[in-house]
């Protein structure tokens, strides 16, 4: 089947099945953010920068604890801007996965102590 095939189908999905459809879809390596993936067995499958283990959550937490753009840059040398302009339009297109992970984080962290 092609795209074009299932295109009509996909159109006449209800928003919540939209969604459905989506959350299967990057449960592999695909990712409707380019350059964001979720790989299963990698970082628990959370969504990460491509080719890394450096998670979209941990850099929306670290953003919001007081991390400048530049000194996530200068943390994780690896990254570029347009990984980081990437992982915050992930974090904007799924903010309730993402808020679940930072949640479930908080929630392991808060057992350790």
């Amino acid at each position: 089947m092609t795209i074009k095939e299932l295109e009509p189908q996909l159109l006449a999905l209800s928003d919540s099945e939209k969604v459905q459809v989506v959350q299967l879809l990057s449960q592999g390596k695909i990712s409707p953010i380019q350059g964001i993936e979720k790989t299963p067995g990698v970082c628990g499958g959370s969504a990460c920068v491509a080719g890394t283990r450096i998670t979209v959550w941990g850099l929306v937490e670290s953003r919001r604890i007081g991390y400048s753009e530049a000194d996530l840059l200068t943390s994780y040398p690896t990254l570029s801007a347009t990984n980081l302009a990437n992982a915050w339009a992930y974090a904007a297109a799924f903010p309730d996965e993402i808020e679940a992970e930072i949640a479930e984080n908080n929630a392991v962290m808060n057992e350790e102590l």
